[in-house]
């Protein structure tokens, strides 16, 4: 359909899951199992409720690709890293995170694998209770790489490397599991754009050889509950042309971002984030076909999915369920004055 909806991936988790004002101060690199507030023996039943809620909210509002809001993650990427042979998550290292801070992160000590599928059953609860498209969402290569201490490689793309091919059996099951569109979230590349251009395309281009299916790829600025003034253009983007993925997910509300570096992808579909997420005022319909529109001068209608910035997850529930709203609402609006044109 034209301007299908989705979120980029998370949703707000509920409060007697997780402790969210803890959630709030980080961005965990390591397994936090202290953020849990459920019992450890009924901590997957009650996950597995809380993807229940997710579900149905996005469905309620209306979004036509359902995603289970990563309900059963402390963060984007730390579930999939802290899973693998190789990393040692008992004596993590540490790296300096995009805020400037040093914080702790997985140790790199032998050859990375992948051990087992990790997001597998999370799939398949995805698409037993819901009819619509489902996405699911997995960190990318490059991005585990800067968020690791490596006493083992010492080399950094070999690192990488190793990550896309554990990265690309998980995403082929995923597809396998009944996923529609698998999303790489590669937020790193855009925090160190040298490396990117040396070996980032390359790791993921490996990541996701012969996926299965339809595979995008999610660059931000960080997340609005941290990084509150974000540039207006991208340090990395064009580069992503060069990339197999089909679909690539930027963030354009709260940075305002120049949408004329869209023009460098003309063969790609473009997920466009059209919620700000540092604003906890609900934007009207109107303000989202607002945002919408404006890409118009840049990408076909036909080749834009509508979506959020990210980090919905860190907005409080009934925020992001009305921001949701809004934008299926938004992209009603421009839909319909397409179908008159």
């Amino acid at each position: 359909m034209l301007l299908p909806t989705c979120l980029v991936g998370s949703y707000p988790q509920p409060d007697w899951l997780i402790d969210r004002d803890k959630l709030s101060k980080q961005v965990p690199r390591v397994r936090m199992h202290d953020l849990w507030r459920v019992d450890p023996k009924y901590l997957e039943a009650a996950q597995d409720d809380a993807t229940l809620l997710a579900i149905r909210d996005q469905e309620r509002a209306g979004l036509d690709i359902v995603s289970d809001g990563e309900q059963r993650r402390e963060s984007y990427s730390n579930r999939f890293a802290t899973a693998l042979d190789g990393v040692d998550i008992e004596n993590p290292g540490a790296t300096v995170n995009r805020s400037g801070k040093t914080i702790p992160v997985p140790r790199i000590t032998g050859k990375i694998k992948r051990r087992h599928p990790v997001e597998v059953r999370d799939v398949r609860l995805l698409r037993a209770n819901t009819d619509r498209q489902t996405k699911a969402t997995v960190p990318g290569p490059f991005t585990m790489t800067q968020q690791a201490q490596d006493d083992f490689y010492r080399d950094e793309e070999a690192l990488a490397m190793d990550f896309a091919a554990a990265l690309n059996a998980e995403i082929k099951d995923l597809f396998a599991a009944g996923a529609d569109i698998v999303q790489v979230d590669e937020p790193w590349m855009q925090q160190h754009p040298d490396k990117a251009r040396r070996y980032g395309v390359k790791a993921l281009n490996r990541a996701i050889e012969n996926a299965g299916g339809i595979v995008a790829v999610h660059l931000c600025f960080g997340y609005a509950a941290v990084v509150h003034e974000k540039p207006s253009g991208y340090s990395f983007l064009a580069e992503l042309e060069g990339s197999s993925a089909q679909q690539i997910s930027i963030e354009a509300a709260q940075p305002k971002l120049d949408l004329a570096v869209l023009k460098n992808l003309p063969s790609k579909t473009i997920i466009l984030g059209v919620i700000d997420l540092a604003d906890k005022t609900v934007e009207t319909p109107q303000v989202v076909a607002a945002r919408i529109r404006k890409a118009f001068d840049y990408v076909k209608p036909e080749r834009i999915v509508v979506a959020p910035d990210c980090g919905m997850k860190y907005l409080p529930r009934d925020v992001a369920f009305g921001k949701m709203k809004a934008m299926v609402d938004g992209a009603k609006i421009v839909r319909d004055e397409l179908s008159r044109a």
